[in-house]
């Protein structure tokens, strides 16, 4: 029996993302996005100004008069949401935690994938897959998509990337959208990330919390790596602590960027406690004057 806030929650933010899909993303999203092809629509006569290759000199020699091909985008996308929910993910110091800026996020993106007609999917993952819901369409399906981001409860800890991407591989039979969430605490994985990057459109989302990336002087802290239950003592009053804190943590997320920007994938970052409207707007908005 799920309990009757996470219903409550599910339905708020249903109530919030489907608005931000209808007033912010409408038609930005159908505009990243390729099909999987073109397929043949019907012929009509040729008028100035087309494209001379689309001619069907077929049908032009046996009427007498120029005829074009005209053809439409297979629009059908699966989408699938690869999130990551090991114990890193239950941090925040903005409001929210990680998790919660990851339900919101993967609900915004579930909306605009079934108001374009798109099925969607979801693998959770730790250390190991946690949850696979197959792609689907519809609002049913997206609002149970929700509601496991929000009350599945994970039996790991860890974060295995390329566990994820291997189940992936073996359950999905077609070119997918994937959207990989998470905030990359992990080992390397860009070899298995590159070959995956070939199959299907690789879409990373780095989501951080701003005491990821600046400590405030506070004096003596205890820090918890939730992972591994290790434990740290430490005195942020030391400039030089904070300093190399933050150098390590700059070091990590511009690893990261050259990464993803060497595997040729557009890396959208997120942080609990602000809009993540912005940048999502931004890749939608980069992808499409691409196309």
């Amino acid at each position: 029996m799920i309990p009757a806030e996470i219903l409550k929650e599910v339905r708020r933010i249903q109530i919030l993302t489907s608005a931000i899909v209808n007033d912010v993303f409408a038609g930005q999203y159908h505009s990243a996005f390729k099909g999987l092809g073109m397929e043949f629509q019907e012929v009509r006569e040729y008028q100035p100004g087309d494209d001379v290759r689309t001619i069907d000199w077929n049908v032009t020699a046996r009427t007498g008069r120029p005829f074009v091909k005209r053809f439409r985008e297979e629009r059908e996308l699966t989408v699938m949401l690869l999130v990551d929910v090991s114990a890193s993910q239950d941090f925040g110091t903005r409001r929210e935690l990680k998790s919660h800026l990851v339900a919101r996020l993967g609900a915004t993106l579930a909306f605009s994938a079934i108001k374009n007609n798109d099925k969607v999917g979801l693998l959770q993952f730790t250390d190991r897959v946690e949850q696979f819901v197959p792609a689907k369409k519809g609002i049913r399906h997206v609002l149970r998509v929700i509601r496991e981001l929000l009350y599945h409860q994970p039996r790991g800890r860890g974060t295995n990337i390329e566990a994820a991407l291997d189940h992936m591989d073996r359950v999905l039979n077609r070119r997918a959208v994937v959207f990989l969430i998470s905030d990359f605490q992990a080992p390397d994985v860009s070899a298995r990330l590159r070959v995956v990057r070939r199959r299907h459109d690789l879409i990373p989302i780095l989501v951080r919390d701003p005491r990821e990336r600046q400590m405030p002087p506070v004096r003596f802290v205890e820090l918890l790596d939730p992972e591994t239950g290790e434990q740290l003592l430490v005195d942020t009053h030391s400039r030089a602590f904070r300093r190399r804190f933050e150098e390590l943590a700059q070091r990590q997320e511009t690893g990261l960027r050259q990464t993803f920007r060497r595997l040729g994938t557009d890396l959208i970052e997120v942080t609990t406690g602000e809009p993540f409207v912005e940048p999502l707007t931004r890749f939608f908005h980069n992808r499409g004057r691409r196309r």
